[in-house]
């Protein structure tokens, strides 16, 4: 697997694509959405504007992960990002995340970006196993997890405490032959 290369994947609603430095601005805002916060980062996650222009700058030349823009197709507009990242490459497997802004949501884009980003691992990069870590009262994501294919491993029990109560994380997962059998994929 590598992931180096940093393509652009084409749906129906989305294109996936490298970012660049420019994509910060936007990013900016998406990244301080109360939702995008809630469901993303731990509390005291402190970014600014110029540390998302070095992040996001410099997303095209890390080898050991794969971060793509979520654009809506029709518009171009940036609403957002997937990731594969933590890559084993024994195990032929590795993590994945997502984050849609306002602008994205409701309108099926984030599940379009999950099933373009989880189809590229398994049928060109040649993974095995694709995880993921979501919030327990992050239903909207779990909901998208779940269409995609990925099936709850395990929950850690009040594992976070956020906004004055516990909150669990739920432990997803995908294998290459279940999504082929729910993708009518060969390979």
């Amino acid at each position: 697997m590598n992931f180096s290369e940093k393509p652009v994947l084409t749906g129906e609603r989305t294109v996936l694509r490298p970012f660049t430095e420019a994509d910060a601005e936007p990013m900016w805002e998406i990244v301080n959405d109360p939702e995008v916060v809630r469901c993303t980062y731990t509390p005291g996650t402190a970014l600014t504007p110029e540390l998302l222009r070095a992040w996001y700058g410099s997303r095209n030349t890390q080898p050991d992960r794969l971060d793509l823009a979520v654009t809506d197709r029709a518009t171009g507009e940036l609403v957002g990002e997937v990731v594969l990242y933590e890559a084993d490459r024994h195990a032929r497997s590795c993590t994945f995340r997502t984050l849609i802004g306002a602008a994205g949501r409701g309108r099926g884009l984030g599940t379009e970006a999950t099933r373009l980003i989880v189809a590229h691992g398994f049928e060109r990069l040649g993974l095995h196993r694709i995880q993921l870590e979501a919030y327990g009262d992050n239903h909207r994501a779990l909901h998208v997890y779940e269409k995609a294919g990925f099936v709850v491993e395990g929950v850690r029990r009040e594992a976070h405490f956020r906004d004055g109560r516990w909150v669990d994380e739920v432990l997803m997962a995908v294998l290459d032959r279940e999504w082929r059998a729910l993708h009518g994929t060969s390979g």
